[in-house]
C-alpha cells in the first residue's frame, strides 16, 4: 500500500472504532414513504421526495415517453450538441413556473451553485456574503471563487449589514449575497424580504438556493419568495430536480435573463457536463405539472402531516427545531449518538438519517426527520411510536426543546 493508501485506512479505521462509520442502507423498491431497504418493509422517514412524485404514475410515464422519443441520454455538453428540445422545453417551463424571464438547466444543483459563484465573482475584487450554515455545495462554490469571502452568523442580519458596508466591501467591485431558502439541517427559513431589502441598498445580487423550499413554500410550492409574497422581485434561485420535482436528478438557475445567458456562456459546470437526461426532462415537467393540477391538495396534506409530527415529537418531549417546514431535526449531541438511533429505529421499522460532524457543528448532531405528503396519519404515529421506544433507551434525545 502507498502512504497515501495506509493513511486512508487508518482513518476509515479510526471511524468504525469511533462507531461514526456510515453505512449506506440499499433501496430494493421505489422512492416512496413506504418502500423496502435491505430485504425489509421500512416508512422512510428520511427522504426529499416531499410531493411523492418520485414515482407518481403520470412522472414515471413521461419519463418513459421520453427515452422513446430522445434516447437514454444526450452524449454531448449543451454547447456542442446537447441541447435538445426538452431542455429548451424545461427551461421556458422552469421560468414560467417561477415567474422569472429566464432559466437554465445544470446536470445537478450542487453544479448549479458552483457555476454561480465562480462564474459571477472570479476575481479579488469581487465579495460574497453567505450564511454559516448554507449548504455544502455553497461552501465549495465560495471556496473555488477568488471573491472576498463574508461568512455572516446563522440568520444574523445584523452582522450582514456590518459586513456590507464594511470598507472592504464598500470597494468590491461585484457584490453576492447567498442564501438557502430552508436551511436543509435545521429546517428554518431564510428571511427573504430583509435579505432583498439589504442587497439593493449595497448593490448585491441576492442568491437564494430553493432546493429544500422549492414545492414546499409557498400557497402554491413556488419556495421561499411565494412564502414571503414577494415572488417576482429580482432575487436569482438556484434549486434542483431532485427534490420535490420528481426527485431524480438536475438543477437549475432562474432568474433575469442576463445572468443566465452569462451562464450559459461562462460557467464551466454547464459547458463541460453532459446535459440532462432527457427523461429526467420530461419526467420534471410532468411533475410540475401535477403540482400545478394537485398542487392545493398536495400541500395541504404535507402541511397537514408536518403539524401532527412536529406536535408529535413536542408531545414525546424529544429535542427538536421549532419551525413550520418537513424537515424536522431531533437533537442528539453526539454523532454516535445519531448513527446508534439511526440503527435502533430502523430495527423497528423506521428509517430516518443521523448526521454528525461535519455535516453539522460538533455537539449538535441530530436525526434529520423528513415529512412527505404521501405519508399517512397511520404512518406518523407508528414512527413516533419507534422514537417513543427508542428515546428511552437513549435519554440524550429528550429534554428542554433545542429552539433557536
Amino acid at each position: 500500500m502507498t502512504t497515501l493508501e495506509k493513511t486512508l485506512a487508518a482513518e476509515i479505521a479510526q471511524l468504525h472504532e469511533s462507531r461514526t462509520y456510515k453505512q449506506a442502507n440499499e433501496l430494493q423498491a421505489p422512492q416512496a414513504p413506504r418502500t423496502k431497504m435491505d430485504g425489509r418493509p421500512v416508512i422512510n422517514l428520511s427522504s426529499n421526495n416531499y410531493l411523492a412524485l418520485a414515482n407518481h404514475p403520470r412522472v414515471v410515464e413521461a419519463a418513459k415517453r421520453a427515452i422513446d422519443q430522445f434516447g437514454l441520454g444526450t452524449a454531448s455538453v449543451r454547447f456542442i450538441c446537447g441541447t435538445m428540445t426538452c431542455h429548451l422545453e424545461l427551461e421556458r417551463k422552469l421560468a414560467q413556473f417561477i415567474g422569472c424571464a429566464a432559466a437554465t438547466t445544470f446536470i445537478s444543483c450542487w453544479d448549479a451553485n458552483v457555476g454561480v459563484m465562480p462564474t459571477l465573482c472570479p476575481t479579488p475584487e469581487d465579495a460574497i456574503f453567505s450564511d454559516a450554515l448554507n449548504h455544502a455545495s455553497i461552501i465549495d462554490a465560495i471556496r473555488l471563487s477568488k471573491a472576498q469571502r463574508f461568512i455572516y452568523k446563522h440568520r444574523d442580519l445584523n452582522e450582514l449589514s456590518q459586513m456590507l458596508d464594511s470598507p472592504e466591501a464598500r470597494k468590491s467591485r461585484n457584490r453576492l449575497v447567498i442564501t438557502d431558502g430552508v436551511f436543509s439541517m435545521e429546517g428554518d427559513i431564510a428571511d427573504l424580504p430583509q435579505l432583498k431589502e439589504l442587497a439593493n441598498k449595497h448593490d448585491a445580487l441576492l442568491v437564494v438556493d430553493e432546493s429544500h423550499a422549492t414545492g414546499v413554500l409557498g400557497a402554491t410550492g413556488r419556495g421561499t419568495a411565494e412564502h414571503f409574497g414577494v415572488l417576482g422581485e429580482g432575487t436569482v434561485q438556484t434549486s434542483t430536480l431532485g427534490k420535490a420535482l420528481g426527485g431524480a436528478c438536475g438543477g437549475y438557475v432562474a432568474g433575469a435573463k442576463v445572468v443566465c445567458d452569462y451562464l450559459v456562456q461562462k460557467a464551466r459546470t454547464q459547458i463541460f457536463s453532459n446535459a440532462l437526461p432527457p427523461a429526467v426532462c420530461y419526467g420534471s415537467m410532468a411533475a410540475i405539472d401535477v403540482l400545478m393540477s394537485e398542487g392545493k391538495t398536495l400541500l395541504a396534506r404535507l402541511r397537514e402531516n408536518v403539524a401532527h409530527f412536529r406536535s408529535g415529537t413536542r408531545e414525546l418531549g424529544l429535542k427538536t427545531l421549532d419551525g413550520v417546514t418537513p424537515i424536522v431535526p431531533v437533537m442528539v449531541g453526539e454523532t454516535a449518538t445519531a448513527i446508534a438511533m439511526q440503527k435502533a429505529l430502523l430495527a423497528e421499522g423506521v428509517f430516518v438519517s443521523g448526521f454528525g460532524f461535519p455535516v453539522v457543528p460538533r455537539g449538535e448532531a441530530r436525526l434529520r426527520c423528513q415529512i412527505s405528503a404521501g405519508h399517512t396519519r397511520e404512518d406518523l404515529d407508528q414512527c413516533l411510536l419507534a422514537f417513543r421506544k427508542v428515546a428511552e433507551k437513549f435519554p440524550e434525545s429528550r429534554g428542554t426543546q433545542a429552539v433557536r
